[in-house]
């Protein structure tokens, strides 16, 4: 039976609250060099130029702020909301604010229901999120309310329908052939079971949508944004990360070499760039693994 919309904020309030302690390390987020790289590069792609410097952000389901906190640090916004629905989430967001010396509101909210004035924000930003909402053409009508005219709205990192049913081949691949992966890295086996709470079992739940690009585009312009563009991002680097992902999953995390660990992260950097140069802008968007969005609101008469 499928679940509520409210059943399925409560998962996705539970599922980050558990996974907040360790998100950072589970998916390499970085606040140095590599991570502001890597988010200034998801800008300008689905921007297709170079940033502005936009003065009020407000980012939706802004996790332990690896976008806008990375965007603080490259000069890209200036004052920056990060609201979610884990207070887990914005806690440890909130600590990382502190160790880069930045200063951030936090605030929690859901995304269909925004506790701000109209016309508050010049940028309204996300990334991976619209994918955990429940309804999305009211979360869209919430961002479209909240920025200001002329304001800008950028989504990167929802998954594509196609493109994630091409990931599940890498991924029941690397199932299979998971045994003799932890023999080779001499890794012994993922030792729990996880419980009702965990953020494995919780995953299963939380991911309610996945978007043919029109989709996407409809959502933005029924809710009254202009100039919507949808663009793909990751093909080879997304069957590498998830092959590797799936690996490491059925291992104890402490028995995966440190070896290992450096290859899986540098040949992923490798393999984004190949996307970058020779496949992105090339190929349809919608089989690439992930999508990005940007509209803006038309600016008052």
């Amino acid at each position: 039976m499928p679940l509520s919309a409210e059943e399925i904020r409560d998962a996705n309030t539970r599922y980050h609250d558990v996974a907040a302690d360790h998100y950072d390390h589970k998916w390499g987020i970085d606040f140095g060099d590599v991570g502001g790289a890597q988010v200034l590069a998801k800008v300008r792609k689905a921007l297709g130029d170079e940033p502005p410097r936009w003065g009020r952000s407000l980012e939706i389901g802004s996790g332990t702020g690896y976008f806008s906190l990375n965007l603080m640090l490259a000069g890209v916004i200036g004052e920056a909301t990060c609201s979610d629905i884990s207070p887990g989430m914005l806690r440890t967001l909130r600590a990382n604010a502190d160790r880069l010396g930045l200063e951030v509101t936090t605030a929690p909210a859901d995304a269909e229901r925004l506790p701000f004035e109209d016309g508050s924000f010049d940028l309204v930003l996300g990334h991976a999120v619209l994918h955990h909402i429940p309804d999305l053409p009211r979360a869209f009508r919430e961002f479209e309310r909240v920025l200001a005219p002329g304001g800008t709205v950028l989504f990167a990192g929802e998954p594509s329908r196609y493109g994630d049913r091409l990931a599940r081949v890498p991924k029941r691949l690397a199932s299979a052939i998971a045994p003799a992966w932890r023999l080779a890295m001499r890794a012994p086996a993922a030792r729990h079971e996880p419980g009702a709470d965990s953020d494995e079992a919780l995953e299963r739940v939380v991911d309610v949508h996945a978007f043919a690009p029109g989709e996407l585009q409809s959502a933005a312009r029924s809710a009254g944004f202009d100039d919507v563009r949808v663009t793909g991002e990751e093909l080879v680097a997304n069957w590498f990360g998830w092959t590797n992902r799936t690996l490491e999953a059925t291992a104890d995390p402490e028995g995966v070499p440190w070896a290992w660990r450096q290859y899986a992260y540098r040949g992923y950097l490798a393999l984004q760039e190949l996307d970058r140069r020779l496949l992105e802008g090339r190929l349809p968007p919608a089989i690439f693994y992930n999508l990005m969005l940007t509209a803006h609101k038309l600016r008052a008469p």
